[in-house]
């Protein structure tokens, strides 16, 4: 089987409103879509969700980087997928999230050629995966009103973000708590929006509110403040923006700097290497979470999967797209109940049907 024809289109997702966190707010999500077709006639879907912020890159670096990458798949076996990456790695270093769409249409394909969904041939460790639905910044009031909102349509856990002042953010948590009452799950993300010393002196006083976990406190370079936030948090420590790699997360583990880990497939380059954060992690003790920066269906079925597949993927924040008022997959995708990420029973990443209206016409098309 080799690679015969890959499309790359762009799309943009309308958010239901602003989402707001720490570094500044967001109406839309502009996300890259490649379509890969094999010789056989096997179609596999990937998406690339870029963040300047967080990677560096946007949909133009994105289709830049494709334009390099894409050519030189045209022929490869797309079961490949470590060689197709270590390819892919040649030509263009860095650049996770354009990499991320070729690795997950490939992982797509993979499935559909063997006939199963892709957790299952991925170890299929678990058949359900609880997410968590996270909460923009507002007034603590409206985020209260928010929550109340959340746990009606079944969500059994939150996230919530904070970040921006302190004090404001003690008001938040304390007003969610006390509405939401003591068996929902509270996390919280405070998107490097905090110093070293703010975000101790802050989580000691969010002792009392049963916190999960705090997910990034200080900016993503300070290995040293992560280590002394963790060092005296009475609540664990995730880190996000301060692990892309397989190799970030060995060294932040080394720096002992870290309670847990949040994996997302944009900062990874894809499940491949996602999955090999998570197995670094677990030699150490070290839980993980799977996470998303504003993917569509398509984006959210490929880290179901990978949480599905994964046993040291402990913990699941999989909903842009229940924030994305836009919908780009018709018919398929990993559907949420109760707070439950249900898999597809389809081959592969389980998309059946995408709005081809929405992609509208490729930006490239590699032969």
């Amino acid at each position: 089987m080799g690679i015969k024809q890959i499309e790359v289109y762009m799309v943009t997702l309308k958010y239901k409103e602003p989402f707001r966190i720490a570094p500044g707010a967001s109406t839309e999500s502009r996300n890259v879509i490649v379509k890969i077709l094999t010789d056989y006639n096997v179609i596999g879907w990937g998406e690339s969700s870029p963040s300047k912020r967080v990677t560096g890159e946007t949909p133009e670096t994105v289709i830049e980087v494709l334009d390099k990458i894409a050519p030189k798949l045209i022929g490869m076996c797309p079961l490949r997928i470590e060689q197709d990456m270590e390819i892919m790695d040649s030509l263009v270093k860095g650049n996770p999230a354009a990499k991320a769409a070729i690795d997950i249409a490939l992982h797509d394909i993979l499935g559909k050629t063997c006939r199963k969904p892709l957790y299952r041939i991925m170890g299929g460790y678990r058949t359900e995966v609880l997410t968590d639905l996270t909460l923009s910044i507002k007034s603590p009031k409206e985020m209260a009103e928010d929550a109340v909102k959340a746990v009606r349509k079944g969500f059994k856990a939150l996230k919530v973000k904070v970040g921006v002042n302190p004090n404001e953010d003690f008001e938040r948590i304390k007003l969610i708590r006390e509405t939401v009452g003591s068996q929902i799950q509270i996390r919280i993300d405070a998107n490097q929006g905090w110093t070293p010393k703010q975000a101790i002196e802050t989580l000691k006083k969010m002792e009392k509110f049963d916190i999960q976990f705090a997910e990034q406190p200080v900016p993503a370079e300070d290995t040293r403040g992560l280590r002394e936030v963790k060092k005296n948090s009475p609540i664990p420590i995730m880190a996000d923006e301060s692990v892309h790699s397989p190799e970030d997360a060995l060294r932040l583990i080394h720096a002992e700097a870290v309670d847990l880990i949040n994996i997302k497939l944009m900062k990874s380059g894809g499940i491949l290497k996602g999955r090999k954060i998570a197995e670094i992690a677990e030699a150490a003790g070290v839980p993980c979470m799977i996470g998303c920066m504003g993917e569509s269906e398509i984006g959210i079925a490929a880290g179901t999967h990978l949480a599905a597949a994964t046993k040291n993927i402990q913990y699941a924040d999989l909903d842009s797209d229940i924030l994305i008022k836009d919908k780009l997959v018709k018919k398929g995708g990993a559907k949420v109940k109760n707070s439950m990420r249900i898999f597809p029973k389809e081959n592969g990443l389980g998309i059946k049907e995408v709005n081809e209206q929405m992609l509208g016409k490729p930006k490239m098309i590699y032969k």
